[in-house]
């Protein structure tokens, strides 16, 4: 497996690409290729979340769990979908909340977060692959191991760092951020089943922005302009 991750993330991770757990997914995604196995994301949007959001650029961190697991969705940026694709409900929640929280409307049928992760926004999900049509397939072959190691290395080498953290699967990479020198909003998944439960309302968004705002940091565009 050629890695190919941008160069300042290459040089903090770098020691775990030769990590035995680490051998072990590249040795699980091989196999799964030579037996026709549909993977997502593709191979080259594996760390797309990090090629567009370099290791310097870092400012706030959303942690999904699971890539989408339907054809054409998954890019490698957690809750985002390529132009063309609809928004999922989760991500239309997200949609729901920040046109509540900053009156701002997003373009019809349009899901694509990349303009959020270019701006400084991590779109971390807790797993990079996943076997199409199988949620949650790839949770053991060690991609925890790694994300766990990017939430660590952030919270230990960068300050001031706002982690969104929604529901209880992003809420147990809580242990690994010190935050005596980090933000940590929390509040429900937006998934359908648990956004009313504490997700809309919670106005991360308006939230995040005064706190760059707080230590002189540009905050983030929500707009998305389709393109």
């Amino acid at each position: 497996m050629d890695i190919k991750i941008e160069s300042s993330w290459n040089e903090v991770l770098k020691s775990e690409f030769t990590k035995p757990y680490f051998l072990k997914i590249v040795t699980f995604l091989k196999i799964e290729k030579n037996a026709d196995r549909v993977i997502y994301p593709p191979g080259p949007l594996i760390f797309n979340a990090f090629n567009h959001t370099p290791f310097n650029k870092v400012k706030v961190v959303i942690l999904g769990q699971d890539p989408y697991h339907n054809p054409g969705q998954a890019h490698g940026l957690s809750f985002s979908v390529p132009a063309g694709i609809k928004p999922p409900p989760s991500l239309a929640n997200i949609f729901k909340e920040v046109k509540k929280d900053l009156g701002i409307d997003m373009p019809e049928g349009y899901g694509n977060l990349t303009s959020w992760a270019d701006q400084g926004v991590l779109l971390l999900n807790a797993l990079l692959t996943v076997r199409a049509n199988e949620p949650a397939s790839c949770a053991k072959i060690g991609w925890m191991n790694f994300t766990n190691t990017v939430v660590t290395k952030i919270s230990d080498e960068k300050k001031g760092i706002i982690f969104l953290l929604w529901g209880k699967f992003a809420q147990e990479k809580q242990v690994l951020i010190d935050e005596t020198k980090h933000f940590v909003l929390k509040a429900a998944h937006p998934s359908p089943f648990s956004a009313d439960k504490g997700f809309f309302g919670c106005k991360h968004f308006s939230k995040t922005n005064e706190l760059l705002s707080n230590q002189g940091l540009a905050p983030i565009n929500w707009k998305l302009l389709s393109t």
